[in-house]
């Protein structure tokens, strides 16, 4: 019987040689799955304990002064420390430090076999958003009453062991050998784990998954066919809808019914019935999700058609399927088949992964820790979607090897077919009611030869005002370097684990290396990536050279241009560079793609040879599409299009990336998308500008289809709700420079997280602006947290679970904090917009459409930017109320909005709202009076 030792440790800092020392040790003995032993114990380390320490744990000066040493403690830990199993969050660190410790006080330190829970779980547990202790204890249900405390800390640990220890017993034996090979340079011992698991009987176990050649996956389940009850009808439902049946709160208990929803449905349902299009404008709070999901169920069950829901990004689409369709189907009479359909690179390809497998001598850490992920994900997924997965950051590129994709799908051939996770989705989609999409896949569906999406003639398009962007996006190309740089890399001509030299020996084993000069083929192959190395460095270094550059949203440098207007010396050189790589390509793709072809044809290849020849052509093909790509963006022009190249200022000489995109998309998608459709819903809480929907009907290509005009209007009382506070002595922004606006905007925040009790918000539009007033504010002497989005450290999820997680705190965000971010009750109360958001100058696409409003005789500011920055101010203004009990303030302080013409319609775009204009200390006023009644308000329903 194994005794694994579980220890955490609570130090001074990170380095022991730097004499940082251990200040609290936490162990805990497990035998046979169980806690059979603990010990915690303060440390003195000798040394005063850092702030940063103290605020982290919570252990201070005086919790040590009186504790007992190192060396006093160790032989009460000696003997726990005898079980030779050592098992630590993050073992490298405890490990080291007590090994260190131990040294330090002349004792021979014992060999461990050592365990990382850290690491465990990134394997056993792929799906997990994070792998700190704290995260994993909440979603694992453990009781973690102090994080950051040793003893607290190591229980934790040991009971996170425990479960991972039994989860790698239930696992299939295949997945178990794969483990072992996989593993072996990991930090966790797992021979020492596995190798006793394997001893034992695993009939039972093995019978519990789907084996197949050299994977076991979890079985798969079928879904029930739905039933459908013909007694009731759409608006039979909407009757009983209106009348707020209570059987509808028993099955539902969260569901809170929202004036203007029925609206919503009932325009829907006869928009379909019709065959309209419509745009409908839903406020926040309206529940528009809902008011389009009940009334495409039952068009299409009563109409046997598919609706197509289709929402701006995956998360949406994943919100939809894990949060709003199980409240559908609570509601409905009936089963409705729903379906999530992504781009076929978001589903995993068994075929390559099982390849894959075969070798790992020269994979990196990050690529065995993906495969082992992989390995444990494929015995619980049913989907086979990236998105379930939290890859490390050398995951991405494992995965662009073992995706899916239609250029290496062998059809027939494939014996993993049946299995196919896209073919799943694809057969339970065309099996569907309701298809759920993202605007990217469904305009991709619009270009792509064969049909991604089943045939349908309805869709609703939720986030709508967003369909423009993506669409402008899809509808161009681009390029770059480093997707060049890919293709040689797995081509790696001259090197043996090269595609070049396998698609040699395959050649040879069947004698065909006669039917194509090879030698010339990789001597070809080298020479363009010469040219191609040499034409992105000219690029780099003349836009590098360009006066009018400007920065891109990710930081480049952004230079538009249109090749027949580029003049001198380099930009010909560069020309010709790409007129060379265009025809010495020629010459190379072709011969190669018809020896794959034709080999595949006349030869009897294994599954292995077949699957290697399908991926050696797709990658030719893959690279000649975007030698085209390289050819089209510098030798043609089209004047309906945008061109324009970014380079990374620091980074590589070649760091270029190409792109064109159509100026305007609204004749595009009339042609290739309305007029081929019998209605479509385009839904948003900000598509009107100034109380009309003009700007949608040009930008989208619908004037000419009369589609229905619908605003719901809110449910929410902003008149009760919220205050409009316009402070008027800030400085004009054209009077002043960038850093006198932060500092004027710093002080100005500075009294409202002084004055004010609530969470606050701060929208920026441009990141060094963010950056100034985040310094100026902490220089001012601010107590209360500030999260800023880019300086405080995490991911914008983390940020706002951090926000949330405090009882009070200000985050700073930009661009991706205007939209998408729902904050309801105490969680926001406080929003301030520091400017109106226009798009800031520069962009290629906003410059061009600029020029085109200009030339077709329109006013480009009225026409273009205007009418964007006010639907991005309304999303912004629609972070704070979210539910019928929320209440807040909102400050600007951006005076335009109060002293130009076009301010005024700003403020026209927004619900009643009662606005105060005044200096701030004023305003200060007003709203803590607004705060003060109602949190008396809100003690009183309590």
């Amino acid at each position: 019987m194994e005794r694994y030792v579980v220890i955490d440790l609570e130090t001074t800092g990170h380095s022991f040689k730097k004499g940082d020392r251990i200040i609290q040790i936490g162990a805990v003995v497990i035998e046979n799955e169980q806690i059979v032993e603990r010990f915690a114990s303060f440390i003195q380390p000798g040394i005063k304990i850092p702030e940063f320490i103290t605020e982290l744990t919570g252990i201070r000066d005086e919790d040590v002064v009186n504790a007992p040493t190192f060396s006093e403690v160790y032989p009460l830990l000696k003997e726990m420390l005898e079980s030779r199993h050592f098992v630590a969050h993050n073992v490298l660190f405890d490990y080291s430090f007590l090994i260190e410790h131990i040294k330090a006080i002349g004792e021979a330190p014992p060999r461990f076999y050592c365990y990382d829970t850290v690491e465990l779980s990134r394997i056993l547990l792929p799906q997990e958003e994070s792998y700190k202790l704290g995260h994993l204890a909440e979603q694992l249900g453990f009781t973690h009453d102090r994080p950051h405390q040793a003893d607290s800390d190591a229980e934790v640990t040991a009971e996170l062991f425990i479960l991972l220890h039994n989860k790698l017993k239930a696992l299939p034996t295949t997945t178990l050998k794969h483990l072992q090979k996989l593993t072996k340079n990991f930090r966790t011992d797992f021979t020492r784990l596995i190798t006793p698991i394997l001893l034992k009987e695993r009939f039972e176990i093995d019978q519990n998954y789907d084996h197949f050649r050299a994977l076991s996956l979890k079985k798969r389940v079928d879904e029930e066919e739905a039933l459908f009850s013909s007694s009731l009808t759409f608006g039979d439902f909407i009757q009983t809808f209106k009348m707020g049946d209570v059987q509808m709160k028993n099955v539902f208990h969260l569901y809170e019914k929202r004036q203007g929803q029925e609206q919503m449905m009932e325009a829907i349902y006869d928009a379909f019935s019709q065959n309209e299009h419509a745009l409908i404008e839903a406020s926040t709070g309206t529940g528009k999700s809902l008011a389009y999901l009940i009334p495409s169920a039952f068009y299409s069950i009563e109409h046997n058609q598919p609706v197509v829901i289709s929402t701006q990004t995956i998360p949406l689409q994943d919100q939809l399927l894990t949060k709003d369709i199980p409240i559908l189907q609570n509601f409905l009479p009936f089963t409705v088949r729903v379906a999530v359909l992504k781009g076929r690179n978001h589903y995993l390809c068994l075929s390559k992964f099982e390849q894959s497998l075969t070798t790992f001598s020269d994979d990196s850490y990050d690529i065995c820790l993906t495969k082992a992920q992989i390995l444990i994900w494929i015995t619980e997924t049913q989907t086979g979607d990236v998105e379930e997965l939290s890859l490390p950051s050398g995951g991405n590129a494992y995965w662009n090897e073992v995706k899916s994709d239609a250029s290496t799908d062998l059809g027939a051939y494939n014996p993993w077919m049946s299995r196919c996770f896209y073919y799943r989705a694809k057969k339970k989609a065309q099996q569907a009611h309701l298809i759920i999409t993202n605007h990217a896949l469904l305009l991709t569906d619009l270009q792509n030869s064969q049909s991604i999406l089943p045939a349908y003639k309805h869709a609703i398009i939720d986030e709508a005002h967003h369909f423009e962007e993506v669409a402008s996006n899809h509808l161009g190309v681009s390029t770059d370097y480093f997707t060049f740089t890919y293709f040689f890399q797995r081509l790696a001509p001259g090197l043996d684990y090269g595609s070049l030299e396998r698609l040699k020996s395959l050649l040879m084993k069947y004698s065909w290396i006669k039917e194509i000069d090879f030698t010339k083929a990789e001597e070809r192959c080298i020479t363009i990536k010469e040219e191609l190395d040499e034409a992105f460095r000219m690029i780099y270094r003349y836009v590098e050279k360009k006066q009018d550059t400007n920065q891109s949203d990710v930081g480049r440098m952004s230079y538009r241009y249109q090749s027949y207007q580029e003049k001198g010396q380099m930009w010909n050189a560069i020309l010709e560079n790409v007129m060379r790589i265009h025809f010495l390509s020629r010459e190379w793709c072709k011969p190669l793609v018809n020896l794959c072809v034709t080999m595949q044809e006349q030869v009897e290849l294994n599954y292995e040879e077949k699957s290697f020849l399908a991926d050696f052509k797709s990658l030719i093909e893959q690279y000649d599409q975007h030698e085209q790509y390289l050819y089209e963006l510098l030798l043609e022009s089209d004047p309906n299009y945008v061109y324009w190249i970014e380079i990374e200022p620091k980074g590589a000489r070649n760091a270029v990336f190409l792109y064109c995109r159509p100026i305007e998309v609204g004749e595009i998608l009339a042609d290739q998308f309305f007029t081929s459709k019998n209605s479509v819903i385009l839904t948003s809480a900000t598509l009107t500008v100034s109380q009309t929907f003009d700007y949608q009907l040009e930008k989208l290509g619908l004037n000419d289809f009369g589609p229905k005009e619908i605003m719901i209007p809110t449910s929410f009382d902003y008149e009760k709700q919220a205050r409009l506070f316009l402070p008027t002595d800030m400085p004009s922004i054209k009077e002043v420079s960038e850093r006198e606006f932060a500092v004027e905007v710093s002080i100005k925040l500075t009294r409202l997280i002084e004055e004010t009790t609530g969470k606050m918000l701060v929208l920026f539009t441009s990141f060094d602006m963010l950056r100034n007033v985040n310094e100026f504010v902490k220089d001012m002497g601010v107590d209360v947290p500030i999260i800023a989005q880019g300086i405080t450290t995490g991911s914008r999820l983390k940020l706002m679970k951090l926000f949330k997680q405090s009882e009070r705190a200000v985050l700073f965000g930009t661009s991706s904090f205007w939209e998408g971010v729902d904050l309801p009750g105490k969680d926001l109360t406080q929003l301030v917009i520091v400017r109106l958001p226009f798009a800031p100058p520069g962009q290629p696409t906003l410059e061009a459409k600029l020029e085109k409003a200009k030339n077709d005789g329109y006013n480009p500011f009225l026409y273009v930017s205007l009418p964007q920055a006010i639907i991005r101010f309304k999303q912004g203004f629609g972070r704070l109320i979210r539910s019928k009990d929320d209440y807040g303030c909102i400050f600007i302080l951006d005076k335009r909005i109060s002293t130009t013409t076009y301010g005024k319609k700003f403020l026209e775009s927004l619900p009643n709202i009662p606005v105060i204009t005044g200096k701030l200390e004023t305003l200060l006023s007003e709203a803590i009076k607004f705060e003060g009644e109602h949190v008396h308000e809100n003690d009183q329903r309590k």
